[in-house]
């Protein structure tokens, strides 16, 4: 009963093997047969499918930020957001911005476009202000008391030098015999109530050229005045440029041993000069002294040590050091080599440290006597090796927490200075002091008085100092008879100062410095235009006065709220009219709700810079979006109007 199977076997010639193939036989009865195609009949035959549509594809979330240095040219931009070059540059024209493909637009700009279209800018550019804060958290709020740090200036003729290798050497003969192995332009005297820090420097110039950079080092000033020769012009230079760093003065008297000494006559020439010794019911200390026979150099410290006990002052120990570059030089064995004196923290061998433009590893720390150390604290000469190049003197060292840190800090300052090598600096100019504004009640202005004669010089500089008032205060750095110097100009960029010169002009190395540090100098014949110029820079220092004036009101018709953007007023312009960059005073029922400024102003989808009456607008309040249909916006603007004398 059961159908009988034949078994054929057939030979595959694809895979070279026996395969066995079934094969059922039929039924008597006849069976309907099915055409069915075969697979080369299959892909002969074409299928033809529906048409796709392009599918717009929304980036994800994460990928809708622009991250941008410090600009973004128009075509990155539009690159990244997928908007075309021509649509950005007529948003840009909307803005009052004539922009080409190439153009660079900042992160502000970048942003307000960007909003437009959905996108977040973020800032990627490196902050150096950031790691310095992250050091000045890591360092610890308590301070010690440390040693003062002491610069002696005066005449060259006076015995400064001789008073310095008198100092060093009394303190060699008490301390070690095999006396002072090298000089570093800084070292230490110990005495039995403390110890003293000596800056070794060239004099007053050296001393102006580091407070130009910022190195405010020096805690006292020890002024070396010869009492047989009294007072010389460079000595009233040192006067003036010590009182312009706010440092105290202790004046030595030195060859008081001479019999032509006249200490009488010295202290009323420095009584003229605003030092009133203290046996004169003055505040400044006057000690006799002499680098020849020694007298008076222990007094001369402990007036010192008196002082600075009474200045209290104290440094960090903990934490990361900060430093102050006294000079350096290139070794030909050991390389850039940077005598500092730290200021705070303590410097340890192996620390990494930024200076200026340059950086490194601390390899090695060199005492004042050559001695080596593994560290180094506060009010302490030292000499740091490792450095990749020399630095400039007056330079700040940093130490930071690692070599990353030092090359992104060194990197942004690198360009930063080629950027203002273009020519922007920061001026010191009668405009400019015309545009500025004092913080604080007290307006202050510096001048710097070189005249021709000692008569002009006085005439003009009584007549400066009469135009100080109630709310600006003149203040004569220093008038002195000669032609306009370096030393002058140096002063002048380390206060801030303007230079005028009556009758007298600078020479070319102060005229080429005076570019480079941007200090302007004013040269006059007649002395009533020196005087109408220097009140116009007052009345620049003076506040202006701000008036408010109404602009325009604009009625709040209805409220939309869009995602990543706020509350955006939709408006209809009362009167006058509504400004992009004006404020506004929310009213509602006649109260004041919100005062602030308006972040974006629109005309139905373009960005608008002004709407008049009787137009329809949208406004965007800053830092605001509590506002609803019936409210009341009140546009409004402060104009300046500059105070006159």
């Amino acid at each position: 009963d059961q159908p009988t199977v034949f078994v054929l076997w057939g030979f595959d010639t694809t895979k070279d093997v026996a395969v066995e193939v079934p094969e059922v036989v039929p039924e008597a009865e006849p069976v309907e047969s099915i055409f069915e195609p075969t697979p080369a009949m299959r892909r002969s035959k074409k299928v033809r499918r529906e048409a796709q549509k392009t599918k717009i594809t929304e980036p994800k979330a994460i990928k809708k930020v622009i991250k941008i240095d410090v600009g973004i040219t128009v075509s990155a931009l539009s690159q990244a957001m997928g908007v075309k070059t021509s649509e950005l540059i007529k948003k840009l024209m909307g803005l009052e911005i004539m922009a080409t493909i190439n153009h660079v637009v900042d992160i502000d700009t970048a942003t307000l476009l960007a909003q437009e279209h959905g996108y977040e800018v973020q800032r990627m550019a490196f902050n150096e202000e950031e790691i310095l804060k992250s050091i000045e958290k890591k360092n610890s709020k308590e301070g010690v008391s440390r040693a003062p740090v002491v610069t002696v200036m005066g005449h060259v003729d006076h015995g400064k030098t001789s008073l310095l290798d008198a100092l060093r050497k009394a303190n060699v003969a008490e301390g070690e015999a095999g006396g002072i192995t090298q000089h570093i332009g800084a070292y230490e005297v110990s005495t039995p109530k403390g110890a003293v820090t000596f800056v070794d420097t060239p004099g007053h110039e050296a001393f102006t050229h580091m407070r130009a950079r910022g190195a405010k080092v020096t805690d006292i000033v020890i002024l070396v005045v010869a009492a047989d020769d009294g007072i010389m012009p460079q000595t009233i230079e040192a006067i003036n440029h010590a009182k312009a760093a706010g440092v105290p003065i202790v004046v030595a008297m030195n060859k008081v041993d001479k019999p032509q000494a006249n200490i009488d006559r010295l202290k009323k020439q420095l009584s003229e000069q605003g030092l009133v010794p203290e046996d004169w019911s003055g505040d400044v200390i006057c000690v006799p002294t002499s680098a020849k026979t020694k007298e008076g150099l222990d007094k001369l410290l402990e007036m010192v040590l008196l002082v600075a006990e009474m200045k209290e002052l104290k440094a960090d120990p903990n934490g990361f050091a900060e430093g102050a570059v006294i000079e350096s030089h290139l070794d030909k064995g050991r390389g850039p080599m940077a005598t500092l004196i730290v200021q705070s923290g303590t410097l340890h061998r192996g620390d990494y440290v930024v200076c200026g433009t340059s950086y490194g590893k601390v390899r090695a720390l060199v005492g004042w006597d050559g001695t080596a150390l593994q560290e180094a604290g506060p009010s302490k000469p030292v000499v740091v090796l490792g450095l990749n190049e020399v630095p400039e003197a007056g330079s700040l060292l940093v130490a930071v927490a690692d070599e990353r840190d030092a090359k992104q800090v060194v990197e942004e300052r690198i360009l930063k200075k080629k950027g203002e090598m273009g020519g922007k600096t920061s001026k010191m100019t009668l405009e400019e002091l015309q545009k500025q504004i004092v913080a604080g009640e007290m307006k202050e202005l510096y001048v710097l008085i070189k005249t021709d004669v000692v008569g002009s010089m006085e005439a003009l500089r009584d007549s400066i100092l009469k135009l100080s008032n109630e709310k600006i205060e003149v203040h004569v750095l220093h008038a002195g008879v000669g032609g306009i110097t370096e030393n002058d100009v140096m002063l002048a960029a380390a206060s801030k100062a303007i230079v005028v010169g009556f009758s007298v002009a600078p020479d070319g190395n102060a005229r080429r410095l005076a570019e480079q540090r941007g200090v302007e100098i004013r040269t006059y014949s007649i002395i009533y235009e020196a005087l109408d110029d220097i009140k116009k820079a007052m009345e620049g220092l003076l506040s202006p006065i701000e008036k408010e004036e109404i602009v325009g009101h604009a009625s709040v018709r209805e409220v939309f709220k869009v995602s990543k953007v706020g509350t955006i007023a939709g408006c209809q312009v009362t009167q006058g009219l509504v400004r992009r960059n004006g404020f506004v005073r929310l009213l509602r029922d006649g109260t004041v709700v919100y005062q602030g400024k308006i972040s974006s102003l629109k005309r139905f989808k373009d960005d608008a810079r002004e709407v008049p009456k009787g137009q329809e607008c949208g406004i965007s309040i800053e830092n605001f979006n509590d506002v609803k249909a019936g409210d009341m916006i009140e546009v409004f603007v402060i104009t300046k109007t500059a105070q006159t004398l």
